[in-house]
Order: C-alpha cells, then sequence, then structure tokens
C-alpha cells in the first residue's frame, strides 16, 4: 500500500477507476445485443490505429479513436444492411484489425515489441498527467450518454423492430453504441489494453446478473463490480509486482465466481421453504 503515496500509482488508481465504472456502463447494452466480443474486435481494429500514428509520428491514442470509430460504424452498417452475419462482420473486423496492426507498426520507426505490448496489454503505470485527463473527459462523455439514455438504449437492444416501429432513431442509437466502444476501448488501453478491455466490458455484466434481474439493477451492480474489480486490480498489481491490466480482470473473474456461488446458495434458500410447507409430497411445482 505504500506504493500508492507515489503520484504514479495514484494517476494508475484514478485512470483505472473511471475505465471499472465506464466499461460495464456500456458493456450491459453489448451483452443485451448478444455482441459481447465486439470490444476485442474493436481492439483489434484500434491496433491499425496504433500503428497507422506511430508510422506517421502523430499520437497513437487520437488515431486509434479515428480508426476504430470508423471500423465500429462500418460493422454496424454491414450489419444492418448488408448479407453479413453480426458474427461474420466481427469475425473480419478480428482478422483485418490485428493483422493490419502488426504491420504497420513493423513499418514505422518505433517498432519495438516492447511498445505493441504496451498497447496490447495495457501500461496502466506510465500514464500520464495528459492520458488521464483524456481517459476521463472520454469516460465521462460515454458514461453520460449510456445513463442518460438508457430507456431507448434499452428498447434497441430489446427489441430493435419494436423499438423501430415505435419511432426511436435505432440507427443513430446503434451508431452512438457502435462509437463509444470504440472510444472506450481505445481509452482503455493504458489500464488493461486492447486484448483484455473486452473482459471488463463482460465480466461484471455477468457477474451482476448472477444475483441480480431487472436491467436498472444489474447495470448498478455491474459498474460497482468494476470499480471494484478495478481498485483491487491496482493494488494487488502493485504489491505483488504483477501486470495491473491482466490482475484487475482476474479480479473481475474471481468476483465473477464469487456472486454465481452467491446466487446458487440464495437460490436454494428460497426454493427450500416453499418446496416443504404445506405441500403434499406428489404435488409436482413446475410451470
Amino acid at each position: 500500500m505504500d506504493l500508492l503515496q507515489y503520484d504514479f500509482m495514484l494517476r494508475a488508481l484514478a485512470g483505472a477507476l473511471i475505465i471499472g465504472i465506464t466499461a460495464p456502463a456500456l458493456g450491459i447494452y453489448l451483452v443485451q445485443r448478444r455482441l459481447s466480443l465486439i470490444g476485442d474486435g474493436i481492439g483489434h481494429v484500434a491496433l491499425t490505429g496504433v500503428g497507422v500514428g506511430l508510422l506517421f509520428h502523430q499520437s497513437p491514442v487520437l488515431t486509434a479513436v479515428i480508426v476504430s470509430a470508423v471500423g465500429a460504424v462500418g460493422v454496424e452498417l454491414v450489419r444492418e444492411r448488408g448479407r453479413t452475419s453480426g458474427d461474420l462482420a466481427l469475425a473480419l473486423l478480428f482478422y483485418g484489425g490485428i493483422a493490419g496492426g502488426v504491420v504497420l507498426v513493423g513499418l514505422s520507426d518505433d517498432s519495438g515489441n516492447a511498445n505493441l505490448v504496451q498497447y496490447l496489454f495495457g501500461s496502466l503505470t506510465t500514464t500520464s498527467g495528459g492520458d488521464l485527463v483524456v481517459i476521463a473527459v472520454l469516460g465521462v462523455a460515454v458514461l453520460a450518454a449510456m445513463l442518460l439514455l438508457r430507456p431507448v438504449l434499452f428498447a434497441v437492444c430489446d427489441d430493435e423492430e419494436y423499438a423501430r416501429v415505435s419511432g426511436l432513431p435505432v440507427r443513430t442509437l446503434n451508431l452512438l453504441l457502435a462509437v463509444t466502444t470504440a472510444v472506450t476501448v481505445t481509452i482503455a488501453m493504458r489500464t488493461v489494453g486492447l486484448l483484455l478491455i473486452s473482459a471488463l466490458m463482460v465480466v461484471p455484466v455477468a457477474a451482476a446478473q448472477q444475483v441480480t434481474r431487472g436491467f436498472r439493477t444489474t447495470m448498478a451492480v455491474a459498474m460497482a463490480g468494476g470499480v471494484v474489480a478495478a481498485a483491487a486490480g491496482v493494488v494487488v498489481s502493485a504489491e505483488a509486482n504483477t501486470a495491473p491490466g491482466a490482475t484487475i480482470v482476474i479480479v473481475a473473474l474471481a468476483l465473477f465466481l464469487a456472486l454465481t456461488v452467491a446466487g446458487a446458495v440464495r437460490g436454494r434458500a428460497r426454493i427450500r421453504p416453499h418446496s416443504t410447507e404445506r405441500e403434499p409430497p406428489d404435488v409436482v411445482l413446475h410451470g
């Protein structure tokens, strides 16, 4: 815990907490749409953006935001208009993004393996004050959009056809989700990395679903779980000298297992009294 007295660790903790609350707030909509792996696909495309930035000596974060946003919008338009299914579109995003990123990073002057690993798996302790400002501004923007537009976003994710018939701007809302996903993936490069951000979007949501039912409650628990995983992951990684991004994901998975067990125990506790109370032994309580 003594490491938290240093400024770089405080910046790392602040950046992790912002991503920890933002990623699940967005991820719950992706899970609802059965697009849990889209974060991985956009992460691969963001790697191409990093390669573009390194090749042309521009800010890798800026080029990654632009390229990943274009890729996310492209996938959404293909899914909506084309004959390509969502799974196939994501697969194309995976392969094209990682291939383009590796080639462009290799062509750039700054093509060291350590530099590439920094973007793939995060480098939380090297977060600068400027990085933290960018993470905070974009993270707050994404979080505000997810919370303020929750009713309409839920309607689109739950039943897109019904939402369209109801007069909601379905295409605009879908594109908003695509762009905010790209932004979230990109700002998470410094925390958990491009290859692990999808886990922070999905795992806290999956954990919350083990003990909650309503969408609003699940969202709140998922966001709280993301914050807990981020904070605990940073502290554990500082004490154990492990990679912060990977440690955050492992803590999130541990939280998922704990809530799964808690949900199972609570479910049995609810069923047991009803199964023996005033019911004859030959009555079947199904349906």
